[in-house]
């Protein structure tokens, strides 16, 4: 194993240990973490592995939109490639999330350019920290929502 194969491992191994922390916390707390999560709404995000097939949990921040929608953002850290989740929504998009209590089916939509402009000007107004870590990179950060199929209830 070369040196760099050993650093994105080990910093690979962290973020595991993270966010299986966040999502311990989630479901012990009805939905609710503290420390920097303390104020944001967190989801947690059931994906396929686009090549391997394995089912993944993310936790994400998310802001409600109406109809009983979620949008989430792809943003990485602000690194200069896209989350693993991104590529796994975009071969899978029927996925299930955690929300506080609550776990079911939606289907995940990357938003064109123009509805991206909307939710873009609404998240940054919410999330100033979100424009902030955009102009830092050279990607745009890809937006989703997130909707139950027709027929799903909405409790």
């Amino acid at each position: 194993m070369t040196e760099q194969s050993a650093d994105a491992t080990s910093a690979a191994n962290e973020a595991s240990d993270y966010n299986a922390g966040i999502i311990e916390e989630f479901r012990a707390n009805r939905g609710r973490v503290g420390g920097i999560w303390a104020d944001t709404p967190l989801i947690l995000l059931h994906h396929t592995g686009a090549r391997s097939g394995i089912e993944r949990v993310t936790p994400l921040a998310y802001r409600p939109q109406p109809g009983g929608r979620f949008a989430i953002w792809a943003a990485n850290g602000g690194s200069p490639a896209h989350p693993n989740w991104y590529y796994n929504l975009k071969a899978h998009p029927a996925i299930t999330i955690e929300v506080d209590v609550r776990t079911f089916p939606v289907l995940a939509q990357e938003l064109d350019d123009a509805a991206r402009a909307g939710l873009w000007t609404e998240l940054v107004l919410v999330y100033p920290q979100l424009a902030e870590v955009q102009a830092k990179t050279g990607r745009q950060f890809p937006l989703f929502v997130l909707t139950r199929p027709e027929g799903d209830s909405h409790d």
